[in-house]
């Protein structure tokens, strides 16, 4: 019988269980936002949950792991133009990262890996981990999923040079995952207007009315195949199982804020 990776599917003493013999935690994090005319808003939070469940379930025999339910709120505020959207702001968004942190530290876990599909996530998250890193005294790694294996997604994606928004990639990961939610006959109408090209080296707020004019999606999903969907989910998911196993990332955080920290001897 396979090892329960999911942690809503176990029961409390099980995760008592889990906890006391060092077990990693996985939170997928996403979103809950436009995905274009042809993917359904749960794509970030879908994907995440889905590459985080693989991963776990290939070091499970080798690692006691436990998949958290996704978040499906994130920083989703640039989408709101083409509706469907629902966000956080990030004075939320942290706080609801620092609940489920603490919560862990209460129930006897002391690692946890951040599995995000959401590019809007990404700054906040870098924010959030290190911080609450410190404050808690446990490993927090953060990723998004289309940064471990960036290379082989390119070498299979033929349109564009990496994941974009409601895509050649993250429509193929649907055709893979369930064709069904994908409303194949909208794709042909689902290319944007071309967005406007700002200086390099400058940063600042556009909503995706303004990246992604017209449809709001970016990149060519009509190329997208379930076959390179599979080849994105194995090569992300060996990238993640490989993290999972490196024990350089699980190491304790220097507790940088203690009192006097800056005298003792190096």
């Amino acid at each position: 019988m396979p090892t329960e990776i999911r942690w809503d599917r176990m029961t409390g003493p099980e995760l008592k269980a889990l906890a006391g013999r060092d077990a990693l935690v996985v939170l997928p994090i996403g979103s809950l936002e436009q995905h274009g005319p042809h993917l359904p808003v749960w794509t970030d939070s879908a994907c995440a949950h889905e590459f985080a469940l693989r991963a776990a379930a290939a070091v499970a025999d080798e690692v006691p792991v436990a998949v958290l339910p996704p978040i499906w709120l994130g920083l989703s505020e640039h989408h709101l133009p083409f509706g469907g959207t629902i966000t956080l702001d990030h004075a939320t968004f942290q706080a609801v990262l620092r609940c489920v942190v603490r919560s862990l530290v209460a129930d006897g876990f002391r690692r946890l890996l951040i599995v995000n599909g959401h590019g809007g996530n990404i700054d906040p998250l870098a924010v959030a981990g290190r911080e609450l890193a410190v404050e808690f005294g446990i490993p927090i790694v953060t990723t998004t999923w289309p940064q471990v294996a960036a290379k082989e997604i390119a070498a299979i994606l033929t349109t564009q040079p990496g994941v974009q928004h409601a895509c050649e990639g993250e429509t193929s990961l649907w055709l893979a995952l369930d064709a069904a939610q994908v409303r194949q006959e909208r794709i042909a109408e689902s290319l944007s207007n071309p967005p406007p090209n700002p200086p390099a080296g400058f940063v600042r707020f556009y909503s995706f009315e303004e990246r992604a004019p017209r449809t709001g999606v970016r990149g060519d999903p009509r190329a997208a195949t379930a076959e390179k969907g599979e080849a994105i989910f194995a090569a992300v998911t060996r990238a993640l199982a490989a993290a999972m196993r490196d024990p350089v990332l699980w190491t304790t955080p220097d507790p940088v804020w203690d009192a006097g920290r800056g005298l003792r001897p190096q």
